[in-house]
């Protein structure tokens, strides 16, 4: 069963004016709500945020050629101390739509008559760049293992006692100020 592209879908392009003779071209600017989960884990591009696209559509003989650009926001969290990062991406993309199934391998993208949808596009190349472990700055110091506190926010020579716990009971039989001297 063949899944037909709904035309009135913001991603979905029409290529009907290139008809299909190599060497019709087409550009656009467009601007498309960000499909929703474009992203990883920890950063990735908000769902309905405006995406800029400015593409060139190329008729050749397989089918049409779709190279272009895209500019997004990015929103996630730091890796290393869960502060929020915000940025924009901008990703370069080239992809061939076949005209049939004939010509072109299991994976390829196939235009459905006129159509062809830019989402998956988009949202690989977006993918394929966005960093795995985000940073809100290159030199973020992150959380302190022991009470959770942003290094960054933390005083000067931020630190815990760490008692060894083989060694904890014994702790409450010294006194404090021992200084091993007799009165």
């Amino acid at each position: 069963m063949t899944l037909h592209l709904d035309p009135r879908a913001p991603w979905v392009v029409s290529t009907h004016e290139l008809g299909r003779r190599p060497g019709a071209m087409k550009q656009l600017h467009l601007t498309l709500p960000a499909p929703a989960e474009t992203g990883v884990d920890m950063i990735g591009v908000p769902k309905d945020a405006d995406v800029e696209l400015d593409i060139r559509l190329e008729s050749v003989m397989e089918g049409v050629l779709v190279t272009g650009t895209a500019r997004s926001p990015l929103r996630g969290e730091c890796a290393r101390c869960l502060e929020p990062v915000t940025s924009e991406n901008e990703v370069s993309f080239q992809e061939l739509y076949f005209y049939s199934a004939e010509d072109a391998a299991e994976d390829d993208l196939l235009l459905d008559g006129d159509l062809l949808d830019l989402e998956p596009v988009f949202r690989d190349a977006v993918v394929l760049t966005l960093p795995l472990s985000p940073l809100c700055s290159e030199d973020c110091a992150g959380l302190c293992t022991e009470c959770g506190v942003r290094l960054a926010d933390a005083e000067p020579g931020h630190g815990h006692e760490v008692i060894d716990a083989r060694w904890a009971k014994l702790q409450g039989l010294v006194p404090e100020h021992n200084n091993d001297q007799e009165s």
